[in-house]
């Protein structure tokens, strides 16, 4: 197995402490970003590869993955975190709200993954982790848009662990609950204690809580872990 971990949505968050988390267990990070951004700098490892992508875009993708091949740096570890929110009331919700957040969030996963599993496939090994959201397992008003990506997500990463199971590689969901990162920012202190009240353990998560999640994961001690939903939410959503 090469330690080399591909993160989507690398500049902060979640995906942020990901990396952070992988570069201290010793492996080789590439992350990405819409944006211009240095993740060695954020997360203090200077052999961390920053690229910016455009999940939206098939040509982008395939060039970074041309560019990984030639400097021989193809993941074995792909972890699909980057995704969009654009809330709205279902009744107000425009087409392009809809158009945009299932494009990023859900075809983005199904461009990525296609580019990168076949070496995995090739080399009988690799971890596949999405990052879905409470909101896809539970719904949630003002989101049906993110929610139905988000659900998709457990399909699609269910059906690649039947299909890749074989070829030692696995495939697995983590469902964050309401987590302390930019996306609940929008909460005021209030807002929070009231969230907080549906929560068993009475508090937000943290970044790390969900990275921890990832990176065992991703390790050997879950080499027989996949097709599974494994909700990081303080005990919010129950099967």
């Amino acid at each position: 197995m090469n330690k080399i971990v591909l993160v989507t949505g690398a500049s902060r968050g979640i995906g942020l402490e990901v990396a952070k988390l992988f570069s201290k267990e010793g492996y080789k990070v590439i992350g990405t970003s819409r944006g211009d951004f240095n993740l060695g700098d954020l997360i203090g490892d200077s052999s961390a590869m920053s690229v910016q992508l455009d999940l939206m875009s098939k040509e982008s993708i395939n060039d970074l993955f041309e560019v990984l091949k030639s400097k021989d740096i193809l993941p074995s570890v792909l972890i699909n975190n980057a995704g969009i929110t654009k809330d709205q009331l279902f009744l107000r919700m425009k087409d392009k709200d809809w158009d945009e957040v299932i494009e990023t969030n859900l075809n983005g996963l199904f461009r990525v993954t296609k580019a990168f599993i076949k070496p995995m496939v090739k080399n009988k090994f690799g971890r596949v982790i999405n990052i879905s959201s409470v909101a896809g397992l539970m719904g949630n008003s003002g989101q049906v848009n993110y929610s139905s990506s988000k659900s998709a997500m457990v399909g699609f990463s269910r059906s690649l662990a039947k299909e890749l199971g074989s070829r030692n590689i696995t495939s697995n969901v983590v469902a964050p609950g309401f987590i302390e990162t930019d996306m609940t920012t929008f909460l005021n202190d209030d807002d929070k204690i009231e969230v907080s009240k549906n929560i068993p353990m009475k508090r937000f998560g943290t970044v790390e809580d969900v990275a921890k999640c990832i990176v065992f994961l991703a390790s050997d001690n879950a080499n027989y872990i996949t097709g599974q939903i494994i909700s990081v939410d303080g005990g919010l959503f129950m099967y």
